[in-house]
């Protein structure tokens, strides 16, 4: 799950979905709200050249990200929009610092590392142990189309797989990774 705060730049509705194009101070992207048997009354209530905040998820179609939006609401206080960039901020550092100790600290054989200690300091993104390792292991995956189930299945073979497909879910819910073309394929959203 991401949220993510920006410009409403067109609104095109369809019968089965509304399609946004949003920007924000890094870029622009196209995200789909679909509609449930034509019921267009349930759409949010969104106005062009105004600022909305999104949750959704991440997608990959072709080789196009988009967002596929789960709540979307206008953003009436500006103070929104810039906690909404410090948080980015903050994470982009956190995530910057957290990759400077890993290369450091964590070897790419993650299978030697401990996974039922704490990792401690505030790189770990408030993950533990496995989680992190298997975290890891998606964002050392440079495969356009990411890491599959089975790899990580693989290299973690100790793990067993319906503890492995926790942590997975975990990583998804948490906005960690997400899932690329497929359901069994996942790549690092940082």
């Amino acid at each position: 799950m991401v949220s993510c705060v920006c410009i409403v730049r067109s609104i095109d509705v369809s019968s089965t979905k509304i399609t946004y194009s949003l920007e924000d101070h890094s870029g622009q992207i196209e995200a789909h709200y679909w509609l449930e048997e034509g019921d267009s009354t349930k759409a949010p209530d969104i106005m062009l050249n105004h600022y909305v905040k999104l949750f959704g998820s991440v997608r990959t179609q072709g080789s196009q990200k988009m967002l596929m939006v789960f709540k979307m609401i206008a953003i009436m206080n500006s103070n929104e929009v810039c906690t909404h960039v410090l948080e980015v901020l903050n994470a982009r550092y956190k995530s910057e610092e957290f990759a400077s100790k890993g290369s450091d600290t964590y070897s790419t054989n993650v299978d030697s590392m401990n996974f039922n200690s704490k990792t401690s300091g505030d790189d770990s993104l408030g993950l533990e142990g496995k989680q992190l390792a298997v975290l890891q292991a998606v964002k050392n995956n440079i495969s356009t189309e990411g890491i599959s189930r089975k790899e990580l299945q693989q290299k973690f073979n100790h793990i067993s797989g319906n503890e492995l497909n926790s942590l997975i879910e975990f990583l998804i819910s948490e906005g960690h990774i997400y899932s690329s073309f497929d359901a069994d394929h996942f790549v690092s959203s940082e």
